[in-house]
């Protein structure tokens, strides 16, 4: 246990060290290639979902910061550390908009027709990994903080979600760790995607504390690193 401990407390500070560095390359050299082959990793593609979107905001915090914008920062820094890194992403948006079709009259038409188009995204997209980036609240009890990783029904669903897990529980949940979770069978785009799949509340906008530090273009980084570090530590395990 130790040894899967430490190997893996590496592995996020590797990431981050080279993570730290390609920034620094990306700035200076624009057209310089990714770190490693994308050939390495098998062909999986990550389908990254910032949750919700446009006119539907997903939860609030007390002083207004609406989730939609927090899920869209993070799923942007994570797209950049996978990319440098060679693994092809996808996005199922990239700015602060829903991803409804035409038709829909009522906000919940169009919520139903975004979830749908984002499902069909996913399931359009040979060898996909769906991982979806949220926030969580609990107005109700204000302490509650830290990161959480819920999975889907298909087979290393449950793989990915102990391995970012484990990744967060030792960067942005030190002794607040928390446990991989089976996702309510209810969640719609989970429901329905065919590939694995992950739902990530990365913290706690009714938390003031975990709110602010969500919001820290630093502490999103340290958030998508620590998921890239999960999600790879799962492809070197599987790997034959």
């Amino acid at each position: 246990m130790f040894l899967v401990v430490k190997r893996h407390t590496l592995l996020l500070f590797g990431l981050a060290l080279i993570f730290s560095l390609g920034t620094i390359v990306r700035f200076t050299f624009p057209m310089s290639r990714p770190a490693f082959s994308a050939v390495e990793q098998g062909g999986v593609v990550y389908v990254l979902d910032a949750g919700h979107g446009g006119e539907d905001g997903g939860a609030v915090s007390p002083d207004g910061v609406k989730e939609s914008g927090v899920n869209l920062d993070v799923t942007r820094e994570l797209d950049a550390v996978l990319r440098f890194l060679g693994r092809e992403t996808v996005l199922t948006r990239s700015d602060d908009v829903s991803v409804y079709s035409g038709g829909a009259e009522t906000l919940r038409q169009n919520k139903v027709s975004d979830l749908k188009n984002r499902v069909a995204l996913v399931n359009d997209t040979p060898d996909a990994v769906l991982v979806s980036i949220h926030q969580n609240s609990l107005p109700s009890v204000p302490s509650v903080h830290g990161a959480q990783v819920f999975y889907g029904k298909i087979e290393q669903s449950e793989a990915l979600a102990v391995s970012v897990q484990s990744a967060l529980n030792q960067t942005v949940n030190v002794g607040n760790e928390k446990h991989e979770k089976k996702i309510d069978p209810s969640i719609f785009l989970m429901k329905n995607v065919n590939c694995p799949a992950i739902l990530i509340e990365c913290g706690f906008l009714s938390n003031a504390a975990e709110s602010a530090r969500l919001q820290e273009p630093d502490y999103q980084k340290t958030l998508a690193v620590a998921i890239a570090a999960g999600l790879l530590n799962t492809e070197e395990r599987q790997a034959p």
